[in-house]
């Protein structure tokens, strides 16, 4: 997990860090920055990011951002973001940012709109097994303003972060598949349909069965929109289905997994059988 350099409530004082300067820049001890009169509004991310074994992953986030009149500052003076974290907004126990600070462009004369992504890595030890659930949401904004970063006087520059602006979800990815046998049948005959649920493992960086799960199988006419739920059934211990269905027309028959707190719904992609 990346933990992140941000400026934090040390014994009441905010203290500067490196990661509130752009990365070109380090950031001088000297000086304690202010709380300038920012708020943070509109915050916008997805109820849920789903990351699977080995792909970088990017959920886009959107906020308004209101200055008050202590702030001498344009859209180019803010180095702002939103980040995910975990315990409390001054000494959270985990956090989850993105790569790069938000851009914010000018709305009025005291607001920017802000947008950026929370980016994650899974090859790179970004996740672990104890990461997947809820997290919250906070938002933070450093201005230099009109300062030049690289030699800031830090007692002119303002910071301001709020936590608890929205929660999300970071879910281990899910997959399903289905095979529905033989093909084509015979009305009246028995179809085996068969399948396999695995999830992204964060540790391990590849997918396992997923064993002990209730998932329902799905059946569609020929030319139907809309699926009807045929049984449930469990998966074993390796995450593999297996049951039996009786033929009677032409259609497609899918899995679909409901998911849990940790892990993402996915429906497998359906099967055709022509019943003969």
């Amino acid at each position: 997990m990346r933990i992140r350099a941000t400026v934090a409530a040390v014994t009441g004082a905010l203290a500067l860090s490196a990661f509130a300067v752009p990365a070109a820049h380090a950031a001088p001890a000297e000086g304690t920055p202010y709380t300038m009169n920012v708020s943070f509004s509109k915050l916008k991310i997805a109820s849920s990011i789903k990351v699977g074994s080995s792909n970088k992953v990017s959920a886009t986030y959107s906020y308004t951002l209101t200055y008050g009149a202590d702030v001498k500052a344009t859209a180019a003076d803010f180095y702002s973001d939103a980040y995910l974290y975990r315990g409390s907004l001054d000494d959270p126990t985990a956090t989850v940012e993105g790569d790069d600070f938000a851009t914010c462009k000018k709305a009025t004369t005291t607001t920017l709109t802000c947008t950026g992504t929370i980016d994650v890595y899974p090859s790179d030890g970004d996740l672990t097994a104890s990461d997947a659930g809820k997290w919250s949401v906070a938002a933070e904004a450093t201005a230099f303003n009109g300062q030049n970063p690289s030699k800031p006087d830090f007692n002119k520059v303002g910071f301001k972060d709020q936590g608890g602006m929205a929660t999300t979800s970071l879910l281990r990815n899910s997959a399903l598949t289905t095979d529905a046998a033989p093909e084509p049948v015979k009305k009246g005959k028995t179809l085996t349909v068969t399948g396999t649920l695995t999830r992204a493992s964060w540790d391990y960086n590849k997918y396992y069965g997923l064993g002990a799960q209730s998932v329902q199988l799905q059946f569609a006419k020929k030319g139907a929109t809309t699926w009807s739920t045929l049984k449930t059934v469990k998966t074993d211990a390796n995450g593999k289905l297996k049951t039996t269905v009786t033929a009677s027309v032409d259609g497609s028959f899918r899995y679909v997994y409901a998911g849990m707190s940790t892990t993402a719904a996915v429906a497998a992609t359906a099967d055709a059988v022509d019943v003969q």
